[in-house]
């Protein structure tokens, strides 16, 4: 079973003057964000530019994190794919690669189609082909809608289904899901935004990008929320909202890995058709590290 409470890292693939992948800057942002204690890293997810990789990147980033994380630490890749064949394809090449679970974006090319019964049946054939643990993932902001919590009750009663993460923003939504929480289905968000809410809600953690350059403020308010403070919950959830909304939100994956370099690990350029952010942006980005306390080195 994957250890699914806490924070883990939707970790940045790191690129090169000439755009190919730099696996020694990859590694060594993987060492700073174990080190800031989270419980885990994802590979090739929304942060990490799964949509510009191609299989053998896939790959070749699982490999090296797999070589940085203890076995104790979680490696989730992200798996998703148009087809069922060909998700099937990447989630058996990520579990040859080392990880120890897929977290699996639902299709969304031919969105109008992805009808209830079809949704279900494509996770449960991938779950039923998977040789390792399925999250499901539900980002409607690229998906262009969401999963209806009665396809998430159907599919989390699958054995090789063990959670979900959900980045809707969606406060009311994502209540709905922790309703169908259980003991071997949990419930985590994508939302820097909602963390402290959705902790409180009863959310086993979260995949948060803005714990990636923020990680000191995301654990302040995991740890207030699992000592029960509400006060200092809300304190560190006010400085970290800006973060996770005009950076993460607002500036998309450019703007995260501009606060990375901001804070002294490696971000860079994202990969074309993706732009890197404007001087004005970047600006800003330090400002917001400032006013949140947070050291920048820029």
């Amino acid at each position: 079973m994957i250890t699914l409470r806490g924070i883990l890292a939707p970790v940045v693939t790191t690129f090169d003057a000439r755009g190919e992948l730099d696996l020694d800057a990859f590694g060594g942002n993987i060492q700073a964000h174990l080190s800031a204690g989270v419980c885990g890293v994802v590979v090739a997810g929304s942060t990490g530019e799964a949509a510009l990789l191609d299989e053998g990147e896939r790959v070749a980033l699982i490999e090296r994190a797999r070589r940085e994380l203890p076995k104790d630490r979680a490696l989730l890749a992200g798996t998703g794919a148009e087809s069922s064949r060909a998700t099937i394809v990447r989630t058996r090449a990520a579990a040859q690669a080392g990880a120890d679970g897929v977290l699996v974006v639902a299709p969304h090319y031919y969105g109008d189609q992805m009808t209830p019964d079809a949704l279900v049946a494509h996770y449960s054939r991938v779950a039923d082909a998977s040789p390792i643990p399925v999250l499901l993932y539900t980002i409607p902001k690229y998906m262009h809608f969401a999963m209806a919590p009665e396809v998430v009750a159907t599919l989390s009663r699958h054995e090789n289904i063990v959670g979900m993460k959900d980045s809707s923003g969606d406060a009311a939504l994502f209540e709905r899901y922790l309703e169908l929480q259980s003991e071997t289905f949990r419930v985590l968000t994508g939302s820097g935004v909602l963390f402290s809410e959705a902790l409180r809600f009863g959310a086993h953690g979260g995949i948060l990008a803005v714990a990636l350059f923020a990680p000191t403020l995301s654990f302040d308010v995991w740890s207030a929320r699992q000592r029960g403070d509400e006060e200092a919950a809300q304190r560190a959830q006010a400085r970290l909202t800006p973060l996770a909304a005009r950076i993460v939100g607002g500036m998309g994956v450019a703007g995260v890995k501009a606060a990375l370099d901001c804070v002294g690990l490696s971000g860079g350029e994202p990969r074309s058709p993706l732009r890197p952010i404007a001087a004005a942006a970047r600006v800003l980005i330090e400002e917001l590290l400032l006013e949140a306390e947070l050291a920048s080195v820029a």
